[in-house]
């Protein structure tokens, strides 16, 4: 089990760690292709970019340094709520690719919670 959360953690760190960069480096060039990028100001979507990418880094640094590895429950609750606010605004748009995207991501981020407090704690 300890294995599969760990594959689980780097691929959606690296998952997120791309949306992340694309949110706050790549916003116009992006903005311009999906829609549900007009629902939320520039600023809005800058800061849920850096969010991710902090988060991205809670996944993983926390546990493999056994550093307050409390920190990466926190990090996958954190994207599992965004995952669900994404789900919403995606709705609102009618892009279903995005809402099957959100939703399998905020799935795998609430088994990791589950996983690292309940399967395989890490603290």
């Amino acid at each position: 089990m300890n294995i599969l959360l760990w594959v689980l953690q780097v691929i959606t760190a690296l998952l997120y760690g791309a949306s992340g960069v694309m949110k706050v480096f790549m916003f116009d060039k992006v903005s311009q292709q999906v829609p549900s990028f007009g629902a939320l100001p520039r600023e809005a979507w800058k800061a849920l970019g850096i969010l991710e990418l902090v988060c991205m880094v809670g996944l993983i640094v926390p546990a493999a340094l056994h550093w307050h590895p409390a920190l990466t429950v926190v990090a996958a609750t954190i994207l599992t709520i965004e995952s669900l606010v994404f789900i919403w605004v995606h709705a609102k748009y009618g892009e279903i690719t995005s809402i099957i995207l959100s939703s399998v991501l905020g799935l795998l981020m609430a088994f990791i919670v589950y996983g690292r407090m309940v399967l395989k704690p890490i603290f």
